[in-house]
């Protein structure tokens, strides 16, 4: 015979094993931390640069509207909303490294990044191809699936591959799409700028190491971000000097994503050198000390 009392407690014990399993599955949305809510404003400003681009540029060419100014306002605000994600990318890193993310926090970061880094300067290069005299469609949508696959290639490498702590290996996505947008801003001749887009997008997926942006980096980068949002703004209102501001700009930051990269690999042979000046003079050492 069971006794009651001991069916009772089993009854207590199944129960409270079942709220405790219902806790441990509750919905991980619900306990999203700060970094997340960084995460999710940076995938909510590409989904907007992606808005911005079809809405303001590119039905207005489709059903060809004249106003220059619209395009204008349109394309800085787009390219201003990418650099808002890059923001929202720097800071949630820093805040998920002070305080804490939630278990999805890795994989949140890698869809918004995605979005804002991928699929928007990706379909701003589609865009461009599609509204500039001389370009060619076609050519400009390769270039396109080109850069968002970089990007797909470049974030799956980076959840797989363990790096040395403070370096990336490829060009970052954040920096990669703001100098995919600056060679797009510079309105050079088309095939220069189709090179030198698929030239970034071959950077993002290469083995260049990239200094990650922590201290006094993670500062300039801001710094140079907010520079850059100032001399877009004043690009978009047509203010004195504001487009020789943003040819400057978009130059800069081109030469800048050609020079890391020899920086890098400047101190890629130097390094190797040493090595092998060390192990020659290693070898070299054990010879004196033999009979």
């Amino acid at each position: 015979m069971i006794d009651p009392d001991t069916r009772a407690a089993e009854w207590v014990a199944d129960s409270d094993a079942e709220e405790a399993e219902d806790t441990e599955e509750m919905p991980l949305s619900l306990r999203l931390s700060i970094a997340d809510a960084l995460t999710l404003g940076n995938a909510t400003c590409g989904f907007m640069a992606v808005y911005f681009t079809t809405t303001g540029i590119l039905i207005p060419h489709l059903t060809g509207s004249t106003e220059t100014g619209m395009a204008r306002n349109s394309a800085a605000t787009a390219v201003i909303l990418m650099l808002a994600a890059a923001i929202f990318d720097l800071f949630d890193g820093i805040v998920a490294r002070k305080l804490r993310s939630s278990p999805m926090g890795a994989e949140l970061d890698n869809l918004s990044d995605l979005i804002s880094f991928g699929l928007a300067p990706a379909y701003f290069v589609l865009v461009y191809g599609m509204v500039t005299p001389g370009a060619q469609q076609k050519v400009s949508a390769v270039a396109a699936i080109v850069v968002l696959l970089a990007v797909v290639l470049r974030l799956a490498r980076f959840s797989c591959v363990t790096m040395k702590d403070g370096m990336f290996q490829g060009m970052p996505s954040p920096f990669g799409a703001l100098t995919v947008v600056s060679i797009v801003l510079l309105e050079l001749p088309f095939i220069p700028t189709l090179l030198a887009i698929i030239g970034v997008a071959w950077l993002m997926v290469s083995r260049v190491e990239y200094p990650k942006p922590r201290g006094i980096l993670a500062v300039a980068m801001l710094s140079w971000i907010v520079g850059a949002m100032g001399m877009l703004a004043a690009w978009a209102f047509d203010a004195p000097g504001g487009q020789l501001l943003l040819q400057t700009g978009c130059a800069l930051q081109v030469v800048l994503g050609a020079v890391i990269p020899l920086f890098a690999t400047a101190r890629r042979v130097n390094t190797f050198r040493d090595n092998r000046r060390e192990s020659r003079e290693a070898r070299q050492a054990e010879a004196a000390q033999l009979p």
